[in-house]
């Protein structure tokens, strides 16, 4: 059901352009770097300026969160649910379905659903991992009546485009890809992540050598767009953007919505050489351990973007009435966890990408909208991404409360604490988030030196507990213990079962069991690396 705007004159509403990074930490940016450890600018390695600007114009959210991969964060922003409940249960790169490989689907599955997904972790595992979804549903013959109204569908008075990273399309399949979910696709690519430079060629590419029983005739992996001249991706994408930009500011009676999904700084990790060589010989190198000059770059690189973006809309006089958001997917890569020690470092918070502790999931968002936010405002209030979808539905002028309460959405407008950011008037009323990775992981996980497994987690007011699949369990006060080092797990049992329980019976009401791990019937515990046994806390809950 789409909702009727409130607004009189269609003209007079706010363009939206939503920003999104792709793992990009929250010690990325210097603003939100400053905000959590003092350091002057100066002493820090990486360079933000025009995102640090967005802060000092617009209103920053010190605890937002976004799943702990892209395709889930991607899937919520899409649709304004959890992911899980969607069943995006992970971020994969091309994988067989029961779709790309023409099978029948078995009952209770979806055809996009994969069929196996599985890092190649040598140790003892006592956890099979779950499967995942790879498309969000668009009501084709394919759905089984299934259809997410995607945030530009809802937005039925705008004009949506799309730029850049999709990868909730299926790797591909037709049907699924921006132009069904409502936009006009600019220039885009379903997959989790691309070359820098001479990445066209990848990304028309039609063949179906991947999947050639895909039942359609060529695959719909992508398109490059308008042909702009620039051999770095991240500067086509964001001439692609500004030409966008230019083309509807003169068509003064429809607003827009743009939806600039950035692969920066998503690995490959190549950056432009001068810079690269800038950041090589930079003083202040191995800041809070940031240290890579190609990643650093690459944060320069995606920096000059927004600030290309801030500069085209004060040109063509659309700098008032548009609503700029950034966002980051996930948290960074963090260097400590990762096989090859490849990344950033999001000290002082714990742990990075793929994991629920607050530096894989904790990402700087932001809202400038000159005039109407106020600006170097700080935002403490927990939120997350699927508050997006609503918010921007309020700030467009639509109902945002009926089209949450009719597609029963998780998301609820932020908008209210733009105006009131200690929530004083609890304009904004959900307490309760939500995070679910029913796989094991090759990233060592931030508490031993040892393969991620399964996780899901609740923040629950200010208390966050965090349930490793394994048998372990980690609980913290997030207000008073954002680097989460002071566990409370075995001290405040009550508490932990308390949420453990509404952990659980959130899953078992809204995700469904094929995205649940499952224990592993070939485990051999006397190979177990790990000290503590495995405990089955979950299985009862399956059966009930």
């Amino acid at each position: 059901m789409r909702e009727k705007s409130t607004e009189k004159d269609t003209a007079s509403r706010p363009n939206i352009i939503l920003i999104l990074a792709d793992d990009y930490g929250i010690m990325d940016s210097q603003a939100y770097a400053h905000k959590f450890s003092g350091a002057n600018r100066s002493e820090m390695f990486y360079e933000t300026p025009n995102i640090d600007r967005l802060v000092q114009e617009g209103t920053a959210f010190s605890q937002a969160y976004a799943n702990q991969l892209c395709s889930p964060t991607r899937a919520s922003i899409m649709t304004g649910k959890y992911a899980s409940r969607l069943g995006f249960t992970t971020a994969m790169p091309p994988r067989e379905t029961y779709y790309n490989q023409n099978l029948p689907v078995p009952d209770r599955y979806y055809a996009h659903d994969v069929l196996e997904h599985k890092d190649n972790i040598l140790i003892e595992q006592a956890l099979n991992n779950a499967t995942s979804n790879s498309a969000v549903p668009t009501g084709n013959s394919y759905d089984k009546d299934r259809d997410e109204l995607s945030i530009a569908e809802a937005l039925k008075d705008y004009h949506s485009a799309f730029i850049g990273k999709w990868h909730i399309g299926g790797f591909g399949a037709q049907g699924y890809q921006p132009a069904d979910q409502g936009f006009e696709p600019l220039a885009w690519f379903d997959a989790g992540g691309s070359v820098y430079y001479d990445w066209k060629k990848s990304w028309d590419n039609k063949t179906k050598t991947r999947f050639p029983k895909t039942p359609q005739e060529h695959s719909e992996i992508g398109d490059s767009g308008q042909e702009t001249g620039e051999e770095y991706l991240t500067d086509d994408l964001t001439v692609q953007a500004l030409n966008y930009i230019d083309t509807r500011s003169k068509l003064k009676r429809q607003p827009f919505f743009l939806y600039f999904s950035h692969f920066a700084i998503h690995s490959p990790y190549q950056g432009k050489e001068n810079e690269v060589a800038y950041f090589e010989n930079k003083p202040t190198k191995g800041w809070n351990g940031h240290k890579d000059p190609v990643y650093a770059s690459m944060i320069k690189s995606l920096d000059r973007s927004v600030g290309e973006i801030l500069k085209k809309l004060e040109e063509t006089g659309l700098d008032e009435n548009t609503l700029v958001i950034f966002m980051s997917d996930n948290g960074g890569i963090d260097s400590k966890v990762t096989p090859k020690g490849e990344g950033t470092d999001n000290s002082p918070f714990l742990g990075g990408k793929a994991c629920v502790t607050e530096g894989g999931i904790r990402v700087p968002l932001i809202f400038r909208w000159k005039g109407k936010i106020k600006e170097g405002q700080w935002v403490d209030v927990p939120v997350d991404c699927t508050d997006i979808y609503p918010t921007i539905l309020e700030a467009s002028g639509y109902n945002s409360k009926a089209i949450v309460q009719t597609n029963k959405l998780d998301g609820e407008s932020i908008l209210p604490l733009l105006s009131d950011p200690e929530n004083i008037k609890k304009g904004y009323s959900k307490e309760t988030h939500f995070w679910h990775y029913p796989f094991n992981v090759i990233y060592n996980s931030p508490y031993e030196p040892y393969a991620l497994t399964p996780h899901s987690a609740i923040r629950d007011g200010d208390y966050k507990l965090i349930f490793d699949w394994y048998g372990r369990f980690h609980l913290y006060n997030i207000k008073e213990d954002p680097f989460e080092k002071n566990d409370l797990a075995t001290t405040k049992t009550v508490l932990r079962e308390a949420l453990f329980k509404k952990l659980m019976d959130w899953l078992k009401t809204n995700v469904e069991q094929r995205y649940w791990p499952t224990v592993n019937p070939d485990y051999n515990p006397e190979n177990e690396v790990r000290k503590i046994p495995f405990r089955d806390l979950f299985t009862h809950y399956k059966e009930q």
